[in-house]
């Protein structure tokens, strides 16, 4: 059976599970469409958290962005980690307790402001719209690879999938669904990375294999790459990086991302009890570990292997001359996503850092080299390192429905953020008060197709890499929503004006400082500055702003809290209630 047809298979059967569960877990009322009725068992809940988590960002672009960027971009890792840390210790718990439906839902109520949950449903809007372009983009990388199409139609194939058991089955389907989609991308990620540890050090064990012996030279095998990545003239791979100050703010700006980002926060919502949100949270760090302890193995080997193929007799020999390519070369140079250019015209692959003036001086310049030869793109590492080191075809057929299903899965938690906030936050709680349960229902099943719609649009016209885009979302998300719910939790002082007056000011200036360097509203050419550390402000990339929009959203928020009226007395009463660990049990409606 041939490659494609093995993938079809694969996808097919995964898509065929969901379509399945869908019809079993149909939504028949707005509480079943926005919190699976309240009732999902914590371990489900977990895992299905773990799916709606672990994006297109995680599965395909993570393993890429360490195998590129080593020890600088394990930022990334330390960032969405670290963030959910904080989300299940400080707001799981206590936004369970205080028993809302959305996010928009407990901003308004907690300050008391339509004005303050119409901003929390901007602001959501914002972030999961930027977050859902970058899962959109992922399911295009992984159709266009792996069913031969090219990327517009497999989004188009993604959207319908998604439109099906997410309109039909609401919050409902999407948690059964995604706890089968964790399973997928789950073995679908584990099974190559053991092949392939495997392959390189004896070990079958990931996470111990990276820091073992490559079987090949008897070196470990950092040490082996960093070896080889020097020859190459690149920084070393384990290399400290020279901006502290840049990194340690993107992994703040990715913490409170995380922790505010609105289709993780509701997950907490469907469960029956507030110790069960807790017990919750630890069951999805637990599954989410999985895979994030494997990433930074799966890079590193990634990146070993794509040298050892270009160069398969080491620096100093001749390059792989390119029409004796392997074939999952020729796979992705059809998709675009990895570019061979002959720019010394000898019909041999030179990969090499030819930004590095002293390398093009020195040892290019004596080998008749005239530039590297060789783009890879970050996101395709992890979906072609099966290729790369000769595994069996299933084991493709196996990672295409694993890309597919991270995508999915993350993209349907982000939609049904987006529908639930128009729906109940917009159209129930400000537009019109008495539209009944159906009305409600059909009004959710509306904005989430409108929604989805939106969301293949932008998929099929991306401004940049899955994981850039996704950063750009958590800082979004962390200027704005983390700072409210963290003040409406911990402070009874912060009143309606000062959260309303830090979301817009936070959320502002984030926008602002993003569109400076990236383009206005992500419009390729309409950027102000170059985006070059030279020139960001006090080296602060865009994708690190977030700290600091989140930083300016707490300043503004006291300061104007304090210039006016406190809260009313029976809103401080709640804020007590919601943090007091009496009656912990079971979930209040206020």
């Amino acid at each position: 059976m041939s490659q494609f047809w093995i993938n079809i298979l694969f996808v097919g059967a995964s898509f065929a599970l969901y379509f399945g569960i869908a019809i079993w877990a149909r939504a028949g009322s707005t509480k079943e469409f926005y919190v699976a009725g309240g009732g999902v068992h914590p371990v489900v809940n977990g895992m299905a958290t773990g799916a709606d988590w672990m994006s297109a960002a995680s599965f395909i672009s993570m393993a890429g962005m360490l195998a590129m960027g080593g020890y600088a971009a394990s930022a990334y890792l330390m960032g969405w980690t670290g963030g959910f840390v904080l989300l299940a210790l400080l707001l799981a718990p206590y936004l369970r307790k205080f028993g809302k439906f959305t996010v928009p839902d407990f901003i308004g109520d907690r300050f008391y402001s339509k004005t303050a949950r119409l901003v929390a449903v901007v602001c959501l809007i914002l972030a999961c719209t930027t977050y859902v372009i970058g899962q959109m983009t992922g399911a295009g990388v992984a159709f266009s690879r792996f069913l031969e199409v090219d990327s517009t139609t497999g989004l188009l194939i993604a959207a319908v999938v998604v439109l099906f058991y997410a309109v039909l089955g609401g919050m409902k389907g999407i948690t059964y669904t995604q706890v089968a989609q964790y399973i997928v991308l789950m073995i679908a990620y584990m099974v190559p990375a053991i092949f392939i540890s495997l392959n390189l050090t004896g070990n079958p064990i990931p996470q111990i294999g990276m820091f073992g012996t490559d079987v090949a030279s008897g070196v470990p095998l950092l040490q082996k790459l960093d070896m080889l990545v020097t020859d190459l003239g690149f920084d070393q791979y384990t290399a400290d990086v020279p901006n502290k100050l840049n990194m340690f703010l993107l992994t703040m700006s990715l913490m409170v991302g995380t922790a505010g980002l609105p289709h993780v926060i509701i997950r907490f919502f469907t469960v029956p009890k507030v110790s069960d949100a807790r017990t919750s949270a630890g069951w999805t760090l637990f599954f989410i570990a999985l895979l994030y302890t494997t990433a930074p193995a799966v890079g590193s080997m990634a990146r070993l292997n794509i040298i050892n193929t270009v160069y398969p007799e080491g620096r100093d020999a001749p390059t792989l001359v390119h029409a004796e390519r392997p074939e999952w070369m020729t796979n992705w140079e059809n998709t675009g996503l990895l570019k061979f250019e002959d720019k010394n015209g000898d019909g041999r692959i030179q990969y090499y850092n030819d930004k590095n003036e002293e390398f093009n001086n020195t040892v290019a310049a004596e080998k008749g080299w005239a530039g590297n030869e060789l783009t890879v793109n970050n996101d395709i590492l992890v979906l072609a390192n099966p290729e790369i080191a000769n595994l069996p075809s299933w084991v493709i057929g196996l990672i295409a429905a694993g890309g597919l299903a991270a995508a999915l899965s993350t993209a349907a938690g982000l939609l049904l953020a987006i529908s639930s906030a128009i729906s109940h936050d917009l159209i129930k709680k400000t537009i019109k008060p008495d539209i009944t349960d159906k009305g409600e229902l059909m009004a959710a099943r509306i904005s989430m197709t409108v929604a989805i719609a939106v969301a293949t649009y932008l998929g099929i016209n991306p401004p940049g890499f899955a994981a850039q885009v996704v950063a750009v979302a958590f800082g979004i998300a962390g200027s704005t929503l983390f700072p409210a719910l963290m003040m409406g939790i911990f402070s009874k002082r912060i009143n309606s004006a000062g959260a309303t007056a830090g979301m817009i000011v936070g959320g502002a200036i984030t926008c602002i400082y993003v569109f400076l360097y990236m383009g206005w509203f992500f419009i390729p050419g309409t950027n102000t500055f170059e985006n070059v550390e030279a020139e960001w402000i006090m080296g602060i990339s865009p994708l690190s702003f977030g700290a600091i929009g989140a930083l300016i959203n707490f300043v503004v928020a006291f300061i104007v809290s304090s210039m006016t009226p406190p809260p009313p007395k029976e809103v401080q009463d709640l804020v007590e209630s919601v943090r007091y660990p009496k009656g912990a049990g079971a979930a209040v409606d206020h």
